[in-house]
């Protein structure tokens, strides 16, 4: 065994001592799991969401920022947290709580850590936004539906870098994007089903980068979201190895005109919709 693939081996004992349970994974905090509980009681009122939600001031903030922007834009602005649950709705209010707690969960143990997490963070908010800019134009209702299936299907890639607790164990960014390869979808599964996600959520982790899946005739969910992720990887730097756009079955389903490249071989809707994609990224970070 080389020198590279004994090291790689230490690597994947941390990461496979964490899937087998001897380390501990990611938990959501304590509020968005008290917030997420009360979403499932049917007798929850807006006055216990709001007393709930006003204890993380941040999550309030977001929230009213999210009920004023564009999408729920309405003739009656919400003034008040009760107006914005009013608003939203209670799955949407349940989609910002998990995107506002993802953030917050994984500690940066060193320069090292906040590097890989940089890296990984900015990838997944821009496939997020992409899933989330095409989300209307191609007949899936809820942007943030989609906004949130893409960050979730790779929070297996935050998982991983969970597992270095110790500065020096960092792993260089080369043997992390391996490690993720290798074991960030079957993390996803693990942790979504451990925050007890909707069960729609972990088919799209399922289907994730399986550029040829056959997810029935329709556009679907998780359709949506290979394209974020395929336009998200093209952008990177270097960027990986990657089919062309028009062999993904996602792509075979898209009608004239909605199937238009541009010059970089990407949707040329996603080009169209670049300022709203960096606007929506930009909020995530």
């Amino acid at each position: 065994m080389s020198a590279a693939e004994s090291d790689y081996s230490v690597y994947r004992k941390v990461v496979t001592q964490l899937m087998n349970g001897e380390e501990q994974l990611p938990s959501l905090p304590m509020i968005t799991l008290d917030i997420r509980r009360a979403l499932t009681d049917p007798n929850v009122t807006v006055a216990k969401l709001k007393q709930l939600i006003s204890r993380d001031p941040a999550l309030s903030a977001l929230l009213m920022k999210h009920a004023s922007s564009i999408m729920f834009r309405s003739s009656q602005p919400p003034r008040t947290l009760e107006d914005v649950i009013r608003l939203l709705g209670l799955q949407e209010v349940d989609r910002v709580t998990l995107v506002h707690s993802l953030k917050s969960l994984f500690t940066l143990h060193s320069a090292a850590h906040k590097q890989l997490f940089i890296g990984v963070w900015g990838r997944l908010t821009r496939q997020a936004a992409v899933s989330a800019a095409l989300a209307r134009p191609l007949g899936i209702p809820s942007p943030d539906h989609a906004l949130l299936a893409s960050l979730l299907c790779d929070v297996g890639e935050l998982a991983v870098l969970s597992a270095f607790k110790d500065a020096s164990q960092v792993p260089s960014a080369e043997v992390f994007t391996r490690l993720c390869r290798e074991y960030g979808q079957s993390l996803s599964v693990i942790v979504l089903k451990k925050w007890a996600v909707d069960d729609a959520y972990i088919q799209v982790v399922r289907g994730a980068r399986q550029w040829d899946l056959d997810s029935g005739p329709r556009l679907s969910l998780v359709d949506l979201v290979n394209l974020g992720i395929w336009h998200a990887l093209r952008d990177e730097h270097p960027a990986p190895r990657l089919p062309a756009l028009g062999e993904l079955a996602a792509y075979r389903k898209l009608a004239p005109p909605l199937d238009g490249l541009d010059a970089g071989g990407g949707l040329a809707l996603v080009f169209a919709h670049q300022d709203s994609i960096r606007r929506t990224a930009s909020l995530l970070r």
